[in-house]
């Protein structure tokens, strides 16, 4: 199964949880979605590359360490999560249309965000440059 088709999986639950008010463990999403735990990051990295480039509040914040309650290194949508947190929960996420993987694929061709991409807006116009 593609990162995308996984990504494409997480989504709901991710959704679920936001509805929900609730934060999730690495652990937990693991489990719910019959993932490894290890393996989430590049999961994640679909949804969060889709968020930013939609202009969509950073979904994947809801996945936390379980140690410090915070999204590991390779989230980076935005430095300030607690924020982050109330962003998503306000979002309409039932509203909001599940990607397709195909759409999750393309976000993070053109917008890889795994702790790669420094934290900026999305800019279109440079991204038809590179």
């Amino acid at each position: 199964m593609k990162l995308s088709e996984r990504a494409w999986q997480a989504w709901p639950v991710l959704a679920l949880a936001a509805g929900n008010r609730q934060i999730i463990t690495y652990e937990i999403l693991a489990k719910l979605t019959g993932m490894h735990a290890a393996g989430l990051g590049s999961v994640l990295e679909q949804i969060q590359s889709y968020c930013l480039l939609n202009d969509l509040p950073p979904l994947t914040a809801l996945v936390v360490n379980k140690g410090t309650g915070l999204p590991s290194e390779g989230f980076v949508a935005t430095k300030n999560v607690p924020r982050a947190f109330a962003d998503v929960f306000e979002h309409d996420w039932l509203s909001t249309p599940c990607p397709s993987p195909d759409d999750l694929a393309e976000a993070t061709r053109i917008h890889p965000s795994n702790g790669i991409v420094p934290i900026a807006p999305f800019d279109p116009d440079v991204a038809q440059h590179e």
